[in-house]
């Protein structure tokens, strides 16, 4: 395990695996790192696979609180990168990690060669939220009740430990709510056309707390970028749709041609 120290000084652990081009992998809100278990595996043997556990998530520090906005967070990203040797990388965000690598794609523009955004939104879309039952669950924390919204039952059943890992992130409640309200605060609309990566959109055509409506927005603002609607996908397609994998394989290196 490693440590990139923040701009406030706060401590993030990060790790490696893999050879090839650098991939940093950007979880979603109060998630840790370990949460992309089998799907890291798989892109590591394709990729030199970098992933950090956000500040107040596990082995990370919690940092200043004013530190907890997803622009913020990219920054975050970026000491990581840094630390890990990396001047630019493809970068894959799932959920709010969707939300920060859109900053970092903003705010550092040659840090990112490919961006590959999963299950993830602008910010706040009228008519595009999520239903009362399903933030009702995410509010909850409840592993059960939140599994059905994210997995493929068959695959969850198939994979109790990547589900309980992805599920059980050591966090205290006071870096969950910072986390949670980062997420939704985050606003990058009108951000979004200064996007300079090539961008590759993946969103569950069934996801109950991020609806597609989102990523068909994204796709409008982001000039470069492709839009892949899975059916049906929840929200945690990131790991319960392995077929992800090869499609970012062939979009970066399809990228990497031009």
């Amino acid at each position: 395990m490693n440590i990139a120290l923040a701009p406030d000084g706060a401590a993030l652990a990060w790790t490696e695996q893999g050879r090839g081009e650098p991939l940093l992998l950007i979880a979603g809100q109060a998630t840790a790192m370990d949460g992309w278990g089998p799907t890291a595996e798989a892109l590591a043997e394709h990729f030199r696979v970098i992933r950090f556990d956000h500040r107040g998530i596990g082995r990370s520090s919690d940092g200043a609180a004013d530190r907890y906005t997803t622009r913020s967070l990219a920054a975050d990203a970026a000491a990581v990168l840094t630390a890990a040797g990396a001047e630019s990388a493809h970068v894959y965000g799932h959920s709010m990690g969707g939300r920060i690598a859109q900053w970092l794609a903003i705010d550092h523009p040659q840090r990112v060669r490919a961006l590959v955004l999963a299950a993830t939104s602008g910010g706040k879309l009228a008519g595009a939220e999520p239903s009362r039952d399903a933030m009702e669950a995410l509010v909850s924390g409840d592993a059960d009740r939140l599994a059905p919204l994210f997995f493929d039952p068959v695959w969850a059943a198939a994979h109790p430990d990547a589900v309980r890992v992805f599920f059980n992130s050591r966090a205290s409640a006071w870096a969950k709510s910072r986390h949670f309200r980062a997420s939704r605060e985050h606003d990058a609309w009108s951000r979004l056309a200064s996007v300079q990566s090539p961008t590759l959109i993946l969103h569950g055509a069934e996801d109950p707390l991020t609806p597609l409506e989102n990523a068909v927005r994204m796709h409008g603002h982001i000039r470069r970028s492709t839009l892949v609607r899975v059916p049906g996908a929840g929200h945690g397609l990131h790991l319960d749709r392995p077929e992800t994998i090869q499609w970012i394989r062939q979009f970066i290196t399809a990228r990497a041609a031009l």
